[in-house]
């Protein structure tokens, strides 16, 4: 298995949660709902993918994963894009927010 695909460690995947812990209410239910999905089979391939996504202002996080902005206005990295995904609410359930 490459270093990538294999599981992260209890250890990391707090030091994640940690850093997804974000200023819009909107952006911590998206995240902790992936955790409760994902957390015991998240790679290190796609924790590094999310931790890229932290690193996006709140406004434009919140953006991506309503779908009010798509990737080609901000290019994200493949494995950021498919952490996107999994965060991203599906379209028939997305929630009207701000509105």
């Amino acid at each position: 298995m490459q270093a990538d695909e294999a599981l992260i460690d209890e250890r990391e995947l707090s030091k994640l949660r940690w850093r997804c812990r974000r200023g819009l209410l909107e952006n911590d239910l998206l995240i902790e709902r992936f955790f409760d999905k994902y957390a015991e089979t998240l790679t290190v391939r796609q924790a590094r993918g999310l931790s890229r996504l932290m690193d996006l202002a709140d406004n434009d996080l919140l953006d991506l994963l309503l779908r009010r902005k798509e990737e080609a206005e901000s290019p994200l990295a493949e494995e950021t894009r498919q952490v996107l995904e999994m965060l991203r609410v599906p379209l028939a359930a997305s929630p009207v927010v701000g509105h």
